[in-house]
């Protein structure tokens, strides 16, 4: 039965980041983003370091800085890498209205929470490690991106 139960999650993961859906609306419906404060509820020791070192967690605060400098649409660019879930179904959307996705979350690396959570924190239904693909990083932490910010890419960010 347990056997069982695992397949069936690894099944309904592949079936969720592949997005499709067979129950009414969009898959990302389904698995939605939570925001990084729900992850803290089970995994306070990874909260708790990505809020103190990871410089992801306040990755808004450079968008503030800046987009008294930018153009509008030059700002909506640093959403991409800045906030969590732009552009996607239940993403990040402005400070205003989604302030809880504001900031580079768990949810960038781990993808949508809310299946895993809604159940009880199954690993099948959220990226983890060896579920992560490197070119998902190179979104951000392209070498031009790189060599024009003069940071260093992180895998980890502080976070675990």
């Amino acid at each position: 039965m347990k056997r069982k139960m695992i397949l069936i999650s690894v099944l309904v993961a592949a079936v969720l980041s592949a997005g499709v859906s067979f129950l009414p609306g969009s898959a990302q419906a389904a698995n939605s983003y939570v925001g990084t404060a729900t992850c803290a509820g089970c995994h306070d020791k990874e909260y708790a370091n990505f809020s103190k070192f990871a410089k992801k967690a306040h990755s808004d605060r450079s968008i503030k800085v800046m987009a008294k400098k930018l153009t509008p649409e030059e700002v909506k660019e640093c959403y991409a890498c800045h906030t969590t879930g732009y552009g996607q179904p239940g993403g990040f959307e402005s400070f205003e209205k989604t302030p809880d996705l504001a900031h580079a979350g768990c949810e960038v690396c781990h993808g949508p929470g809310s299946a895993h959570v809604d159940a009880g924190g199954t690993k099948a239904l959220i990226k983890g490690k060896g579920r992560m693909n490197v070119k998902e990083c190179e979104k951000c932490h392209s070498s031009e991106r790189v060599s024009n910010f003069r940071f260093k890419p992180m895998l980890y960010g502080g976070a675990h």
